[in-house]
């Protein structure tokens, strides 16, 4: 299938994995510079794998928390775009982080990201990013919106 075929034919949650498998390019760079990558979309959850580089830290050597709410930012609008019938980015209304302990570069850390309400205009999520031993060093709630820019149907193909 054709990349706009799979933007026009699947799901949020299915194109969100479909960007995991490959199959369709990143929207944007950002992830690539913070080394994210996207392990599992679900409706309503995803599961991202980060890698910080040590590009990403502060002059005390740990991971800037820009970055850190960068990470938590992406998973939280991840989630809420995988409810779609089709993928539409997500803009956030407002973000809270909680900082709970260093975040080292080089270090392999998750991210998960589930949906706690939907709403009509407004969808309500939360991220955890885990360290290997799935110790929490950050968490955060957000509000986010689809971004009307990118507000469309699904196409249906027919395959008979």
């Amino acid at each position: 299938m054709s990349e706009a075929e799979l933007w026009d034919t699947l799901t949020g949650a299915e194109l969100i994995q479909a960007i995991g498998d490959g199959r369709f390019p990143q929207v944007t760079d950002v992830s690539d510079y913070i080394g994210q990558k996207i392990v599992k979309a679900e409706p309503g959850r995803v599961e991202l794998a980060w890698n910080p580089d040590a590009k990403l830290c502060n002059p005390g050597g740990i991971v800037h928390g820009g970055f850190i709410a960068t990470i938590l930012d992406n998973a939280v609008c991840l989630a809420a775009a995988s409810l779609g019938d089709v993928f539409i980015p997500q803009l956030t209304l407002n973000l809270n982080v909680d900082y709970l302990r260093a975040v080292q570069a080089g270090a392999s850390y998750s991210v998960i990201g589930t949906v706690t309400h939907s709403g009509r205009s407004r969808t309500v999520s939360a991220a955890r990013l885990l360290d290997s031993d799935d110790v929490p060093c950050a968490v955060a709630t957000a509000s986010v919106t689809g971004n009307q820019v990118f507000a469309r149907t699904r196409k249906v193909i027919d395959d008979a």
